[in-house]
């Protein structure tokens, strides 16, 4: 996914993997005072979540290919 970043690809997956896996935590466990989920904060999480996945098999581990 990160071509342009050359010998250093593999750190810079692993950074946006760490970074998406909080985004996505934190967003999907985000709730207000009553104890509801937030729709805004359920849409991006599961958006990083999508891309967390999307980087983790394809990139890292060479599941599969788009």
């Amino acid at each position: 996914m990160f071509e342009f970043a050359g010998e250093f690809e593999p750190f810079v997956n692993m950074v946006f993997l760490g970074v998406t896996a909080f985004i996505a935590i934190k967003a999907i466990q985000t709730r207000d005072s009553d104890g509801k989920a937030d729709f805004v904060h359920l849409l991006f999480g599961c958006i990083a979540a999508v891309f967390f996945f999307l980087v983790l098999f394809q990139d890292v581990l060479g599941v599969f290919r788009f």
